[in-house]
């Protein structure tokens, strides 16, 4: 088959380009011809609110160019105007609610917008698939078809390498966004004691505020961007993963840690629900709760023995998110499209 894969990001730590480079690897290593519209061969204007409406514009008629595709594949609503344009049956990936992710980073009046602009992408699809059961189940409610194939990640591929830089190691790692929960990690790095180490991982709109913290604090670490391989380097050698997210999908950060062997403490939001069985494969606690976040922080911290339950759990509960299984899933909707 030929496929064209549209979307904003196909590099870097975000979920959505961790997503699109996993799937291009794996349709690449079953003799698939893939090609790519993202910010990467694009013009993006890297300004918060202007980052998406440029590659819409510029995706759109780079879209005019390319030549006939049997499927044409699009990852989240921003890549859906590239995606009508582009000739081949057309599958549109969603990665969270749009509308309400826009809401949350923009304000009402943009939310607004983007919410018409919502149901004519969904309409110009052919098929339609989430990464999370939330998802599914929330676009599913206005009548449209929505298959569930979660987010993934190549075990194999995976660094043995572990990275521990400091003792009793905490490692956030991603997006440093509102929607990321960056206002509720900042007040546990505030009141984080001296003897727990917190390593931040990630670039984002308030990589200034992280930056300010860590250099009011010594056991407060922003290390900015790093490569996927010393990302996964620094979860592996870390005791602990937390993720604080207001709303989340399928996080690739989770999966991960999952398969790395790291404890997680993650938000009970979206797709971390999905991801985690609390108590067994990790530690949900309710969103914009510092206070509840340090003190699970704490007592895991000093539970060697449940630690390491919970991360021989997530061992095997991680198999069924690897590229293997999930890949087959799309490959399934592409041969029901063109057959």
């Amino acid at each position: 088959m030929k496929i064209l894969l549209i979307s904003p990001t196909e590099e870097g730590i975000g979920g959505i380009a961790q997503h699109v480079s996993g799937l291009s690897k794996f349709l690449t290593s079953h003799n698939h011809k893939v090609d790519t519209i993202s910010s990467k061969n694009t013009f993006t204007i890297p300004i918060k609110g202007l980052r998406n409406p440029s590659f819409m514009l510029s995706s759109f008629l780079k879209s005019r160019t390319v030549k006939e595709h049997d499927i044409v594949h699009a990852h989240n609503i921003p890549a859906a105007l590239a995606m009508k344009k582009a000739v081949g049956k057309k599958v549109l990936s969603l990665h969270g609610i749009y509308s309400q992710q826009i809401t949350e980073l923009h304000g009402k009046i943009y939310s607004n917008i983007s919410k018409n602009y919502e149901e004519k992408a969904l309409n110009w699809a052919d098929s339609i698939t989430a990464v999370s059961k939330e998802v599914c189940e929330y676009y599913s409610k206005f009548g449209f078809n929505v298959r569930y194939i979660p987010n993934a990640v190549n075990l194999d591929s995976f660094p043995k390498k572990s990275i521990k830089k400091f003792q009793n190691q905490i490692i956030y790692a991603g997006r440093l966004s509102k929607e990321k929960g960056m206002d509720t990690l900042l007040e546990v790095a505030e009141n984080l004691p001296a003897k727990y180490n917190l390593v931040i991982v990630g670039v984002g709109p308030v990589e200034e505020k992280v930056r300010k913290v860590a250099k009011s604090k010594t056991n407060i670490h922003y290390l900015g961007y790093q490569s996927k391989e010393n990302t996964i380097s620094l979860i592996r050698g870390s005791d602990l993963l937390v993720q604080p997210s207001i709303m989340e999908g399928t996080s690739s950060t989770l999966l991960e840690a999952m398969g790395c062997g790291t404890c997680i403490i993650a938000s009970n939001v979206g797709g971390n629900t999905e991801i985690l069985d609390n108590d067994k494969t990790g530690i949900l606690i309710e969103t914009n709760n510092a206070e509840k976040l340090l003190n699970k922080i704490s007592d895991l911290l000093t539970d060697t023995q449940r630690r390491s339950m919970i991360a021989a759990e997530c061992l095997k509960a991680v198999l069924k998110y690897d590229w293997k299984q999930v890949g087959k899933l799309y490959l399934d909707t592409y041969d029901d499209l063109l057959h």
